[in-house]
């Protein structure tokens, strides 16, 4: 149930056989995303449970899921990138029935993330998942 920019980046990750180009694609995922307003890095859209800082603020448009993300570490921006690829345009009622660590998985990020990044990626889609259930 992957959206197509979703299933663009896996097959990117498909083409790439070493991890480190793999973690130089991330970089550059998160590097191209656009700039989040430094204005909504506030409690109320930082993420909790990340190493490093996190802030999503979502944002839903004709029913479906969309949001903005920021890191103050680049590999995290990558992660913020490669969930929105997953999750931007999805209608709301279904951001619940996407099997965010499968997906995650399929791009080997489980084996090559350290703990507190996976733990922070887990914080990240968790609070998706919020956002969309009370939306």
């Amino acid at each position: 149930m992957a959206t197509p920019a979703f299933e663009e980046i896996a097959e990117t990750f498909d083409f790439l056989d070493d991890w480190e180009d793999r973690y130089r694609h991330v970089i550059e995922l998160g590097k191209a995303m656009p700039a989040m307003d430094d204005a909504l890095h506030v409690p109320a859209t930082k993420v909790e449970g990340c190493a490093s800082q996190v802030w999503i603020m979502p944002r839903i448009d004709e029913g479906r899921f969309d949001f903005q993300g920021d890191s103050d570490a680049l590999i995290v921006r990558g992660l913020i990138a490669i969930l929105h690829a997953l999750y931007s345009g999805v209608p709301v009622g279904e951001v619940l029935a996407v099997d965010a660590p499968a997906e995650l998985g399929r791009l080997g990020l489980n084996e090559h993330l350290s703990a507190q990044r996976s733990n922070g990626l887990r914080a990240m889609v968790e609070r998706i998942r919020l956002i969309a259930s009370e939306a």
